[in-house]
């Protein structure tokens, strides 16, 4: 399926990373200056810090994990009083998505750093983190695993969101509901990729009885026009893309895909932005998501829609890049606020969060469905995912009406998908 780095020696960042939020990887801010938001419960204890693995550099990078990020720490210190009265600081340290040597970097300089646990932003790379991150008992937290080799073991890390085979087989099921059983989809040519495609989606699809097809291009420089004459050409029911390195690469390949004439179901993996750019002609086409996205809010239920008001407001007032990307880290990060609050532990080392959120059953999440956690054979307290259609200029809506919960059978063929 479908993601966003440092400090250089302890001593050396405790003079700097003494803000609620620290950013070793960039100079943004986390008051971009947008709306103003009324004051609420400001938090005033000692700070507890968190790692995170932000994708910020290299040719595969996520500006919405910057964004979310920033808009979640205002919301968690200024409105909600923090985790317990005590203020959120993140240690940002920007990793290269292609590198596994950038993620090793950050998890040393966390391990330096002190932090208590660290926020996955999408990291093609987490596994190699793990190894140092579980030496030191610091946790890993995220939304999707998007390395599979991290979501196929329950060790040191828990994720809110469901396993990236859950949005494969989601989606395949719902082509196959809609009797369409052929699908080509492009991805980035990194290793990770090949693996989902190898290992995940065409045995899958095989299951389902759909002939999946794949194509790949350098994630420095895709040749739009050539990926989606590729799909075009065997007019196949669906197609598109199966990871999202960023919203821009969507909207161009949806814009080609249109300039090539094909009709078949156009598939975005997780971006948002292009039913903005396309307006009328994104009507029809299919993303994914684990959370509730603004082109939705019309067909969310509550609690969701008003704490996607919530979130796009502080998303809004950030500044930078918004998107699927934003409000997943906007949501990570909040969920962890608000879990470890309402049973806040003994001590904020990252055995007992991890134990806390490990422990969370029947919680009704941010943004998303409701999760229980700590699986004896999978990282991730759900695998209920949203497939969204475009419905009508600027607006989307699930295609099942809610949540769809996969074929537990088709996952339990998925390590840690089950």
């Amino acid at each position: 399926m479908g993601i966003k780095t440092g400090r250089i020696a302890a001593a050396a960042l405790a003079a700097v990373c003494v803000f609620s939020v620290v950013s070793c990887s960039d100079d943004s801010s986390s008051d971009g200056g947008g709306s103003s938001i009324a004051p609420g419960a400001a938090a005033s204890g000692a700070p507890i810090k968190v790692g995170l693995f932000n994708p910020s550099k290299g040719p595969a990078t996520q500006a919405g994990v910057t964004t979310g990020k920033n808009a979640a720490v205002e919301y968690i210190n200024k409105q909600i009083g923090g985790i317990n009265d005590r203020p959120i600081e993140v240690v940002d340290c920007g990793i290269d998505n292609t590198s596994p040597e950038s993620t090793i970097s950050c998890a040393n300089q966390f391990v330096q750093a002190g932090v208590v646990a660290t926020i996955d932003g999408y990291n093609v790379e987490s596994a190699a983190a793990m190894p140092i991150l579980t030496s030191a008992g610091i946790p890993l937290i995220g939304q999707i695993p998007f390395n599979t080799a991290t979501g196929a073991v329950t060790e040191n890390r828990v994720y809110f969101g469901p396993p990236p085979a859950a949005f494969l087989v989601g989606f395949l099921q719902s082509l196959g509901q809609a009797g369409k059983n052929s699908l080509t989809l492009v991805n980035s040519d990194l290793p990770q990729a090949h693996q989902v495609f190898d290992q995940l989606l065409a045995p899958v699809g095989k299951q389902l009885g759909i002939d999946v097809k794949s194509a790949y291009y350098p994630p420095a420089s895709p040749n739009f026009t050539a990926l989606a004459s590729t799909i075009a050409e065997g007019n196949p029911a669906a197609g598109g893309l199966m990871t999202a390195p960023n919203d821009n690469t969507c909207n161009k390949l949806a814009q080609a895909l249109k300039s090539v004439k094909y009709t078949g179901t156009v598939f975005l993996a997780a971006c948002t932005e292009f039913v903005d750019v396309l307006g009328p002609q994104a009507v029809g086409s299919q993303t994914y998501s684990p959370v509730w996205l603004p082109p939705a809010v019309d067909a969310a239920p509550e609690p969701a829609k008003a704490n996607l008001k919530i979130a796009e407001q502080f998303i809004e007032n950030a500044g930078g890049t918004g998107g699927f990307y934003a409000y997943g880290t906007f949501a990570t990060l909040v969920d962890v606020a608000r879990a470890l609050t309402a049973k806040p532990p003994a001590e904020f080392t990252g055995p007992a969060i991890l134990a806390t959120l490990q422990g969370l059953a029947d919680y009704q999440s941010f943004l998303g469905p409701k999760l229980t956690c700590g699986k004896a054979t999978s990282p991730n307290c759900t695998t209920e995912m949203l497939l969204f259609e475009v419905t009508a200029d600027k607006k989307q809506a699930p295609v099942t009406g809610g949540f769809l919960t996969p074929s537990p059978e088709v996952l339990k063929l998925v390590p840690g998908a089950a």
